[in-house]
């Protein structure tokens, strides 16, 4: 036996290793920010934390084992202290860029989770190899705030590999747009003018608001988003809202989109409404020098004209009306081919006149 340990003694004694070598050990001991490896060798092999995992943090105690078999890159091999320093993050790297060669090679669609938002884009992790996803490589739309992708796994694929000069870049970009473009074929398939679909509101802008219908975007503009008058688009919708909308028009990949239901349409009954002769109510909405525009209803506006406003002289409506006040006055005009409605409030007080003249005379004598 004694002679067999010093063969093998001498033996070890003979072994060599070199810098970049993978070697095979077993882990004879762990401390918070190293392992000890024996690997067969003279001397024992070193994995510093830093050449283990990217996160200074992490207590090796708590993801190695004594007794445990592990495969690491000699990096020198001497460290300085007579120690085998060897790398468990390299040799994973190493392995990670042959599967990163493999997926540029082969065009392959990878996944993996977002390890850092950078300013320039975002870095991920694959089999500890690192790729790179320019912030302009990210989305197939212009996103300012990446921070929604850390820790997030995402797709991409591999557009230039060259280890040698660390840049491997990924593109996510692609991906989103192909997919963009099949959804947008089968959207396109399967709507019509006159459909009503759900969607999601995408960006608003003071002309209307832009919506996601799966596929392809529709444009609803601000004179379709009701039947009544909309000041601001940004005020009534919300990127994110989900919201159902009519197709009104489809002109090549554009679609135009209407919150104006046919079914809602307030000039559906409107002749009967608003029937010569019918007084009414309503809300002065605007005002011009030649008469003031009234508000029946959402969608429904009747011009009251400074001649009708009042039985004394008026000189512009401004004088006696505000914007926002209730007033009454009596149809003397509908034409529902043009959809125009004129007002008159010198009518009512013409009946009053009337009225009260017309009135019986009761006296007290007996």
């Amino acid at each position: 036996m004694s002679e067999l340990s010093f063969e093998q003694m001498l033996e070890e004694s003979l072994k060599t290793i070199r810098t970049g070598e993978i070697v095979t050990g077993k882990v004879i001991d762990v401390k918070e920010d190293e392992i000890v490896l024996n690997i067969g060798y003279k001397s024992d092999g070193i994995i510093p934390r830093s050449e283990y995992t990217d996160d200074q943090n992490l207590n090796l105690t708590t993801v190695v084992q004594v007794g445990e078999e592990m495969e690491a890159k000699v990096t020198k091999v001497n460290d300085g202290e007579g120690q085998v320093a060897l790398s468990y993050k390299r040799l994973a790297a190493d392995r990670g860029n042959k599967r990163l060669e493999e997926a540029f090679e082969n065009h392959e669609v990878l996944t993996a989770k977002v390890a850092q938002v950078l300013d320039g884009g975002l870095s991920v992790v694959v089999e500890g190899a690192r790729v790179f996803i320019p912030a302009s490589l990210v989305s197939d739309t212009y996103e300012k705030d990446l921070t929604k992708y850390a820790d997030k796994a995402i797709e991409f694929i591999i557009t230039e590999f060259n280890p040698k000069r660390r840049r491997i870049i990924g593109d996510r970009k692609q991906i989103m747009v192909a997919k963009r473009a099949e959804l947008q074929k089968e959207l396109f398939d399967k709507i019509h003018a006159g459909d009503v679909v759900e969607g999601t509101i995408k960006n608003v802008t003071d002309f209307g608001a832009f919506i996601d219908l799966g596929g392809a975007d529709g444009l609803l503009h601000i004179s379709e988003m009701s039947w009544g008058r909309v000041e601001s688009p940004k005020k009534a919708f919300k990127a994110g809202e989900k919201v159902k909308v009519l197709i009104k028009d489809i002109n090549g990949d554009k679609i135009a989109l209407s919150l104006k239901f046919p079914e809602t349409n307030p000039w559906k009954d409107a002749s009967e409404k608003y029937a010569v002769g019918n007084v009414v109510n309503g809300k002065v909405a605007r005002m011009t020098d030649f008469g003031a525009f009234v508000e029946l209803e959402p969608g429904v506006d009747a011009l009251l004209h400074v001649s009708q406003i009042s039985r004394d002289h008026v000189e512009k409506p401004a004088d006696v009306l505000a914007i926002g006040q209730e007033i009454e006055a009596k149809v003397v005009d509908f034409n529902e081919d043009d959809k125009k409605i004129s007002l008159s409030i010198k009518a009512l007080q013409g009946q009053d006149e009337a009225a009260a003249e017309d009135a019986p005379v009761y006296s007290d004598e007996v």
